[in-house]
């Protein structure tokens, strides 16, 4: 039989992961919206010296306005999701967030969600080269 803490570990490793993997599906529409307000920015900057560096502007100009296109299809005005698919993983995320807190409490909503966050960082800062 096992005993009260091993279940709790189970149970907390697999809400780990499911909100790992579900946080991750959504973080990949969601940051988008996040990074077209700082590629604006650059490309605000970068217009002041686009005459030294014209070809290089006109790429990253190009790259932020497809990236501006590729927003306006994932999410309304109101920040609701187009996709159906979106919109299921991100009432997913809500309960799996609930449950969370129902098996470990609001902190370990809190610390699986610090957890989250460090690895992503973590792995940004592990990536040698870019994809």
């Amino acid at each position: 039989m096992m005993k009260k803490n091993d279940i709790l570990n189970l149970k907390k490793r697999y809400l780990i992961w499911l909100y790992k993997e579900t946080k991750e599906a959504l973080d990949r529409v969601d940051r988008k919206f996040t990074q077209i307000e700082i590629d604006k920015f650059i490309r605000k900057e970068l217009r002041k010296g686009e005459r030294e560096a014209a070809k290089f502007f006109e790429d990253f100009n190009t790259y932020v306005n497809n990236k501006e296109k590729d927003c306006a299809t994932l999410k309304s005005r109101e920040g609701k999701y187009l996709s159906p698919e979106h919109q299921f993983l991100s009432l997913k995320l809500k309960a799996i967030e609930k449950a969370i807190v129902k098996e470990l409490d609001a902190k370990g909503l809190e610390e699986i969600k610090n957890l989250y966050h460090q690895e992503m960082v973590d792995r940004i800062l592990r990536s040698t080269e870019h994809k």
